[in-house]
């Protein structure tokens, strides 16, 4: 297994962001509702959390697959919320969109507590991955809903650039590079589940999705433990 190499926890590059704005993550970021659908099945309805939403194309799709509900997307990055402000402009689900700006864990979900928190692809950018799962706990409902989508690193160089050869081969060359770092970045299964442990989240789900994906799933506690 090839050691972790962490990567710039924020996109502060305009030309960076606009390339992400700009890209057709329809697949991935519509599978991202899609498997959220399939683990909770009931209707989503009131607020809900999205940290680390970057230009918010996943909030917007998640808002439109469920109008009942709007979406709180917090990033900390200026140049993603500038990019998400022109991806929000005429989109159908954008008046139940609200991105703000925000770092973890300085920032809040302004209304907290959420009963629904959402989150893909922010993990790996973290340098401490327990700033996640204490946000999560801290303003997530008891009994929420938690379902995050992230890479998961490969067992060897040789594989990352099989990776971004196969999925990103076509992207611009600020895609492609930022790929490359985010998989060596990423954690396994295995370390997930660890910091599920120390977060007492031990009832969270870790499962592999796909040659670069896991999503990790479950419902905070009750009662505060």
């Amino acid at each position: 297994m090839i050691p972790r190499r962490p990567e710039p926890e924020l996109m502060l590059e305009p030309g960076q962001a606009r390339a992400y704005a700009e890209a057709d993550f329809a697949q991935p970021h519509e599978g991202f509702v899609d498997a959220f659908a399939e683990v909770f099945p009931e209707p989503v309805r009131g607020p809900v959390l999205d940290p680390g939403c970057g230009p918010g194309d996943v909030s917007l799709r998640f808002a439109a697959r469920h109008p009942d509900c709007e979406v709180d997307g917090l990033d900390g990055a200026p140049a993603m919320l500038a990019a998400g402000a022109a991806l929000c402009a005429g989109h159908p689900a954008a008046d139940r969109v609200h991105l703000a700006e925000g770092c973890l864990p300085d920032a809040r979900g302004p209304r907290a507590p959420y009963a629904t928190i959402i989150c893909n692809s922010l993990l790996h950018h973290l340098h401490d991955p327990g700033v996640l799962w204490q946000v999560i706990r801290r303003d997530g409902a008891p009994g929420a809903r938690v379902f995050v989508m992230d890479l998961r690193r490969p067992d060897s160089e040789a594989e990352v650039k099989r990776l971004v050869a196969e999925h990103s081969a076509d992207a611009p060359e600020v895609l492609r590079r930022d790929f490359e770092h985010s998989l060596h970045a990423a954690f396994t299964p295995e370390e997930v589940q660890d910091q599920l442990a120390a977060a007492g989240l031990d009832g969270f789900r870790v499962r592999v999705t796909s040659d670069r994906h896991m999503v990790i799933h479950g419902r905070l506690p009750e009662r505060a433990e």
